[in-house]
């Protein structure tokens, strides 16, 4: 079962405020039956001026302040207030107190639940299809500017003789936020085949008490706020100002210094040229060790090297290899030792170190 609270009641004192507006203490029912017959002759009266709602106030005891919020003000006027005055000579001979009258008008009738929930009722006692007008509503209400919106349509929908409900929604109706600003109305279209009724949320958007001071504050850090200037398209690359510069320099200088394509093909002048700086500064301490000796560029002859690793390659897999268990082990082990053939490495392939002072050419 569905428990709703109503949205307006939910909110009075928070957000919305009362209808009625006095206080009485033992004549409390005679002054509501009063307000509730003023409520129903003006809306009598006034059936098509599309009246949302009356607000009723009571300063003194024999004046009462009635203020009516309609779309259509013309009409509840009349010509140069003729119905007006017409009016309030009504309600002052059924109340028997002086009675003033205020007419407010309202800008925008796409956004009050009531006048929305009237239009689609009158739309439905025209067999309009009543989809049809439940749609035509929303999207009249969403291009106002609203939050959210739900209709839902409760009776014979269509004539149908079971009774249903049917329910459109755009936007969103946070029901449960008291902060939020939410119009509830309730109408009623009287059809040939029953009464059709149609309930209207409309989200209008969130009522804060600092709305105000937060907004000049805002406008106040605007203007203290000097505005950005757009970034060129020299400037992204050369990053910020402070270092604008030196990333400019930067990106200039390996450019120009770079060696091109010219000086990188003669691939067989670059050797000599480090081979000679080479031995004089880093090779010399780096002569102790024996990946200096193999890997210096110098003309050494390539047969060598195959020559060596062949030498130490061959006899190593077989002294690795195991021997078969049930065999006994051949004496080959001790005679294939790569022992004795270390100083031959060293000692003979020596190659010859330039002197200090002299480079390759001479």
């Amino acid at each position: 079962m569905g428990q709703k609270v109503h949205p307006i009641g939910f909110r009075l004192g928070v957000v919305k405020g009362w209808q009625y507006r006095w206080y009485a203490e033992r004549d409390y029912k005679d002054v509501y039956a009063e307000d509730d017959l003023i409520r129903q002759s003006i809306n009598k009266e006034l059936f098509n001026a599309s009246v949302s709602r009356i607000e009723i106030e009571r300063a003194a005891a024999n004046q009462v302040s009635v203020t009516i919020y309609t779309a259509k003000p013309g009409i509840v006027i009349g010509k140069s207030g003729e119905k007006v005055d017409k009016l309030r000579a009504m309600l002052e001979a059924k109340t028997k107190k002086r009675v003033r009258l205020n007419i407010m008008e309202i800008r925008q009738p796409e956004l009050d639940a009531y006048l929305v929930g009237r239009s689609v009722a009158e739309q439905l006692e025209k067999r309009v299809s009543f989809r049809r007008a439940m749609k035509q509503a929303v999207q009249k209400t969403m291009r106002a500017n609203a939050k959210g919106i739900r209709i839902i349509c409760g009776g014979r929908l269509g004539g149908a003789e079971i009774a249903r409900s049917e329910k459109e929604v755009e936007g969103k109706i946070p029901l449960h936020t008291l902060r939020a600003d939410i119009d509830y109305g309730l109408a009623e279209a009287h059809t040939t085949f029953g009464v059709i009724g149609i309930k209207v949320w409309i989200y209008k958007g969130d009522i804060l008490p600092s709305k105000r001071r937060e907004a000049i504050e805002g406008q106040q850090e605007a203007a203290v706020q000097p505005p950005f200037a757009p970034r060129e398209g020299g400037d992204r690359r050369g990053g910020d100002r402070r270092r604008g510069g030196e990333r400019g320099e930067r990106g200039q200088r390996p450019q120009g210094d770079r060696p091109q394509g010219g000086d990188r093909g003669p691939r067989g002048e670059r050797p000599p040229r480090p081979q000679g700086e080479r031995p004089a500064r880093p090779q010399g301490e780096r002569s102790g060790r024996p990946q200096g000796e193999r890997t210096p560029r110098q003309p050494r002859p390539q047969g060598e090297r195959p020559a060596r690793a062949q030498g130490e390659r061959a006899p190593r897999p077989k002294a690795e290899q195991p021997a078969p268990a049930g065999e006994p082990q051949e004496p080959q082990a001790p005679t294939v030792q790569p022992v004795p053939q270390v100083p031959e490495e060293t000692t003979p392939p020596t190659p010859p170190t330039p002197e200090p002072g002299t480079t390759q050419s001479e």
